[in-house]
């Protein structure tokens, strides 16, 4: 969620610093309104998600990854195009509690969700091989590069 809270900018550009409306300034400390990055890992979640949901119901899955622009050869240790698109990976989990570090002792703090609580998730994986080797990337990882290739 978005919120304010102080930090220090280094702005590259030569204008004092009147802002329009929606950047808010406090006297002295700067501050700031915008996205963090959970919000943007929950967004990729969500976008890879729409991508699974396509590539499963997509009547040609070869032309979806087409349209994609999923590369079906990509760079490897022989070449350029050393590495073949030959299986697209499924895997679908559910998270049923959650385990972290306890303070102080070394034991997991672990909470078992209520059902209720109990979700699936579908991960995505593009499986590239070559005589020399195995690759596998993970569809966030592809989508993760396409929007950074998007905003350039």
């Amino acid at each position: 969620m978005p919120h304010d809270h102080p930090h220090h900018h280094h702005h590259h550009h030569d204008h004092d610093h009147a802002h329009g409306h929606g950047h808010n300034h406090a006297h002295g400390d700067h501050l700031h309104s915008h996205m963090h990055d959970h919000d943007d890992a929950a967004d990729l979640q969500v976008l890879a998600t729409q991508f699974i949901d396509g590539f499963v119901q997509a009547a040609d899955k070869a032309a979806y990854l087409r349209l994609a622009g999923v590369p079906f050869e990509r760079p490897g240790v022989g070449g350029p195009n050393a590495l073949k698109l030959v299986d697209v990976e499924l895997k679908t989990e559910w998270q049923v509690g959650t385990a972290s570090p306890s303070f102080g002792a070394r034991e997991l703090s672990y909470l078992p969700f209520p059902g209720q609580m109990i979700r699936e998730r579908t991960n995505m994986a593009l499986i590239y091989v070559s005589m020399d080797e195995k690759n596998s990337l993970d569809i966030r990882e592809f989508l993760m590069t396409k929007k950074k290739e998007l905003e350039e």
